[in-house]
């Protein structure tokens, strides 16, 4: 069972595992979007030119929408397999997405769901080192 616990900088989750659930912190959301759009948007069939950010472009994405949701269901899994991150995703993301059936779904937070993964996974691993270099 996941426990909230609060911090000065956001709320946290302590559970079983090593990786933890955020609730990203514009500080740690702003890392992970610089992250993703130079591995992963960088690799969008869909990106519109001059693109990202897409939606000032006239290109609604799942990613832009939903990027703190999408941290966090990225967060509650670990696989070695792509397919519980996906499944995860659409679970939570892609059922309440206001897109969903449109003529835009899949968006490229499907496609490009292991090179997502990897972006946040990659993050976390500088976020970790930062911390323990500190301690």
């Amino acid at each position: 069972m996941w426990q909230a616990v609060n911090t000065s900088e956001h709320v946290r989750y302590a559970g079983q595992s090593r990786r933890r659930l955020v609730m990203v912190a514009e500080a740690e959301l702003a890392d992970y979007l610089d992250e993703i759009r130079r591995e992963v948007c960088s690799r969008c069939v869909e990106r519109p030119p001059g693109g990202p950010p897409c939606a000032p472009l006239g290109k609604e994405c799942g990613i832009e929408m939903h990027l703190p949701e999408l941290i966090d269901a990225i967060h509650e899994v670990r696989s070695d397999s792509i397919v519980p991150y996906v499944l995860n995703n659409r679970h939570k993301i892609c059922e309440h997405c206001t897109l969903l059936h449109s003529s835009v779904c899949p968006c490229p937070m499907d496609y490009l769901a292991v090179l997502l993964v990897q972006a946040v996974e990659s993050v976390d691993r500088r976020q970790e080192e930062a911390v323990a270099l500190t301690n």
